[in-house]
């Protein structure tokens, strides 16, 4: 009994107060066992070191930082995991509101992830390259000029008490409330 109650709870989606807390946990837990730092930008600076050291940017010893590239590893490996393995039989439910607000913008919804936004023919679209591309790049600029992302800003150091990490995480939730309330129903009405 108990194992098909865990089972079960594995397949669905885990709410907030426990994915939350499981991520909070990690940072005492760097801290503690190797003073590290976590961050998940910061990797892809690594795996560029590795494969183009003449770059003097890249220049600098990222094997002392190979660990991040495992964690990231990890984190792919467990989506993997979590897609083939791990999913509820039944479509995932979206807030009816958000269901009503897509269509909308003529988009239907089949399951989380609409169809009209997450497909190679939309990839394709002027839209889907503005959302990918433009996204992509706002999203590689906004790390790089913060001196990191939102999970080594947000979660890293504002659990260590860093002032920049607080000026970067109110502009990067500022830059996100904008994006959805503004700019978003600008391009998907496009």
């Amino acid at each position: 009994m108990i194992i098909g109650y865990l089972a079960a709870a594995l397949l669905q989606p885990w709410p907030w107060y426990v994915a939350g807390p499981l991520i909070g946990l990690t940072m005492p837990a760097l801290l503690l066992l190797g003073n590290k730092s976590f961050g998940i930008s910061s990797s892809l600076r690594h795996m560029c070191a590795a494969c183009s050291p003449r770059i003097p940017f890249f220049n600098y010893d990222w094997k002392s930082e190979a660990w991040n590239l495992f964690f990231v590893a990890g984190i792919f490996l467990g989506g993997i995991v979590s897609a083939f393995w791990l999913t509820a039989p039944g479509a995932v439910e979206v807030n009816p509101a958000l269901v009503k607000e897509l269509a909308g913008y003529g988009i239907g919804t089949g399951g989380l992830m609409p169809e009209d936004l997450f497909s190679w023919q939309s990839l394709f679209s002027f839209r889907g390259l503005l959302i990918i591309a433009g996204g992509g790049f706002l999203v590689g600029f906004g790390a790089r000029y913060a001196g990191g992302c939102t999970s080594g800003h947000a979660i890293m150091g504002l659990s260590t008490l860093q002032w920049p990490s607080l000026v970067a995480t109110c502009c990067f939730m500022a830059g996100g409330l904008l994006m959805t309330n503004w700019l978003l129903p600008l391009i998907l009405s496009l």
